[in-house]
């Protein structure tokens, strides 16, 4: 065998192949040098244990013995070359770990890293519980080892170690009773995950032992990470903050376990990641919401906890509410693991969770100048005076959001060949919205702009001070600090008010545009139920999915479900003014940006008016809006006859923006059926229809001198 040197994080998919040198060689990693000695020491109780079944044969003539693996050959394997021994280690196998010992001594004085040792002091293992994993491991590591086993074990199958072998090579007592403890499931090496103890319906003695690739692979310099965890590995963003000394402080002083709950777009995670690098620990990221339906949570923990060990890391999961959907005993193998975890979650944490009390840190806000910096040190120097931070300062997003952001945004432009923009950077930023809401709403890409609206100038005035409120929020709420007086929520809630078609929805939709967010609307049917109690959860639920987006949401038609509370006559009344008491508490905790319409203000609950941040009446335009709004939904692409007179039509009909788009495009098709340009024909024909629509009659004092149009 040829043994070669490798930087850990290279593959070792052939360990056999690699161990063929003799360990005497100075060329070795001090880590594979430890290995191959102990390994000496285990080939020599190895050919003691040969000898010891020889000399204890009652029929060493037998023409059975050894039938499918001769004496002859186990001889020539012994006798051959000893490439796990130098000569100085050649006496006993006791020498040969001392001469380990001796080397390793050396290595570490002079600043090496012995994985093996340092695995014996992370894991608490006894010199005994060396000797089994070592035994456990060694046909892993030369295949010698497996012909041999199943020599000793007299059963060709078997070519791992049983435990009554592995206990007899480690003791030098056959059967040796008094060790079993060793391998109990809570004893260092099979509680730690170091060593499995298969084919469990066996006798205890006659049980196979294995080693778990990830914990070769570790003693052989590879660091890649167990399949199991890579599915839900995170590159963690670390980002300095002022809370993040509470985290410091109490790992100081010896706390191993944390819980720290976070807002959407707060830095939990990252200001864990920072927190722990202070004294040298390195993370493991964890995002428990790639978790599949299928996978055991103790399983990962175990897993996770032994992967952090091996590595000196700390364990970074979350959210907890991925977890708490299982049980609690699935928070608790997380919350209980052998190394320093930290658990991001949204909720207050459940002492039910776990026997011990982590330490609870709230995760703070990144500042703009925190979100400022994550996004220059992603991004790098950009051409032109594109200001990432600025362009982006109406997104809350936590800094993993940002870096995903900022490469989206920046593949984007790299994929079609041009400079990064602020359209780009708002499409990544929408890109991180979880889908939870989508199941619950209909999601619009907002397409159209404020030069699109027809509104009066208070009006559109009152939409651009929103737009600013929520564009600005994080600037007066946290740098000028006027949140920090009001146990309201960072949300901004507001009612457009106004008859149907005035322009409502489509000022939502503006709104959203401009700020770059996409537009949720709520589909009413998904969220009104019948049953007591059941529209309050369906509306919290929304309440909560918007809270983990940047979007703006729109409740259609909402005196629906926020309406009058009323006298209590009966259960029912009782009932439904608890919902709406509810709804009133739960809009004033929500972080994100909801918009209201109604047709019928009066209807709405008084004390609900008073907790919107704004009110917004959308009155029926006047002829000059109506004017405008015909020119609006005629474009220019439009053909149009020389009879076409928008003037009398914005006169005689008093429609809002909605019926006018309607008459336009019910009038347009009709053109293009004619083949011809758009005329008065075709517009007075779309009126009628729309007064049939609307249940109006259509009399000659508002159709004039085109009333014979409509009775033609």
């Amino acid at each position: 065998m040829v043994a070669t040197q490798e930087p850990p994080g290279e593959s070792t998919a052939e360990p056999a192949a690699r161990l063929s040198a003799s360990a005497a060689s100075t060329d070795l990693d001090p880590s594979l040098r430890y290995l191959l000695d102990r390994l000496a020491a285990v080939e020599w109780r190895v050919r003691d244990a040969v000898e010891r079944r020889r000399s204890q044969d009652p029929d060493p003539d037998d023409r059975f013995r050894g039938l499918y693996i001769p004496d002859a050959q186990v001889d020539e394997m012994l006798a051959g070359p000893r490439a796990l021994l130098d000569e100085s280690s050649r006496s006993a196998w006791q020498g040969a770990i001392a001469t380990a010992d001796t080397n390793a001594d050396s290595a570490e004085q002079a600043g090496g890293r012995v994985r093996l040792r340092r695995v014996a002091r992370t894991f608490g293992l006894l010199p005994i519980d060396i000797d089994i994993l070592l035994v456990a491991v060694a046909p892993d590591l030369d295949p010698r080892f497996e012909r041999l086993y199943a020599y000793l074990q007299d059963d060709v199958s078997r070519r791992r170690a049983s435990t009554g072998l592995a206990l007899e090579l480690a003791t030098g007592v056959p059967g040796a009773a008094v060790a079993r403890a060793r391998l109990d499931p809570s004893a260092p090496l099979v509680g730690g995950g170091l060593l499995l103890v298969e084919e469990g319906d066996r006798p205890f003695l006659t049980r196979s032992l294995r080693v778990p690739d990830r914990v070769t692979a570790h003693l052989l310099l590879d660091d890649a990470l167990d399949q199991r965890l890579a599915a839900l590995a995170v590159e963690p963003r670390p980002l300095q903050l002022p809370d993040g000394a509470a985290v410091s402080r109490a790992r100081a002083s010896g706390v191993r376990s944390f819980y720290v709950r976070e807002r959407f777009g707060s830095a939990g995670t990252a200001m864990a990641v920072a927190a722990l690098a202070e004294d040298g620990t390195r993370a493991l990221v964890l995002d428990l919401n790639r978790l599949h339906p299928a996978d055991d949570a103790a399983e990962i923990a175990a897993v996770a906890a032994r992967e952090c060990r091996l590595t000196d890391s700390a364990l970074i999961v979350g959210p907890v509410e991925v977890l708490a959907e299982r049980g609690a005993a699935s928070v608790r193998a997380f919350a209980e693991v052998a190394c320093p975890v930290v658990i991001i979650g949204s909720r207050p944490w459940d002492p039910a969770w776990s026997r011990g009390v982590p330490v609870l840190v709230d995760a703070p806000m990144p500042t703009i100048a925190d979100r400022a910096r994550v996004w220059a040190e992603e991004l790098g120097p950009l051409d032109g005076d594109l200001d990432p931070a600025a362009e982006m300062i109406q997104f809350r997003l936590s800094p993993e959001q940002t870096v995903r952001a900022a490469r989206a945004a920046s593949q984007q432009a790299a994929a079609e060949g041009r400079a990064l923009s602020s359209d780009d950077l708002k499409a990544g930023a929408r890109s991180q919205n979880a889908a939870g809401l989508e199941r619950l709403s209909r999601r619009v890409r907002p397409l159209v702009t404020w030069d699109d609206l027809v509104l009066p100038d208070e009006v559109a005035e009152q939409l651009h001070e929103m737009a600013s409120r929520a564009r600005y929020r994080d600037v007066v709420l946290d740098t000028w600090g006027m949140g920090k007086q009001s146990i309201k929520g960072r949300g901004l809630t507001a009612l457009f008010a106004g008859d149907s078609g005035t322009g409502k929805t489509m000022s939502a939709e503006v709104m959203a545009n401009d700020l770059g967010l996409d537009l949720y609307v709520i589909d009413l049917s998904t969220v009104i139920d019948k049953y007591v109690g059941e529209t309050e959860k369906n509306l919290d639920r929304i309440f909560s999915e918007a809270d983990r987006v940047n979007g703006v949401l729109l409740f259609d038609e909402a005196d629906a479900v926020f309406g009058k509370r009323s006298d209590v006559k009966d259960s029912h009344d009782r009932y439904a003014n608890v919902e709406v008491a509810y709804l009133l508490q739960r809009m004033e905790l929500f972080e994100g940006v909801a918009i209201l319409t109604t047709n019928l203000r009066a209807n709405l609950d008084e004390a609900f008016t008073r907790r919107l941040d704004a009110v917004v009446d959308f009155p029926v335009p006047d002829d000059d809006g109506r004017l405008h709004l015909w020119d609006k939904h005629l474009p220019p692409g439009v053909p149009r006859g020389d009879d076409l007179d928008l003037g009398f039509m914005a006169r005689q009909f008093k429609f809002s923006g909605g019926n006018i788009r309607n008459i336009a495009l019910a009038g347009a098709y009709l053109a293009a059926a004619d083949d011809e340009p758009l005329s008065m024909a075709h517009l007075i024909h779309g009126t009628a229809r729309e007064y049939q629509k609307l249940g109006r009659m259509c009399v000659e004092s508002e159709f004039g001198p085109y009333y014979d149009l409509v009775m033609g």
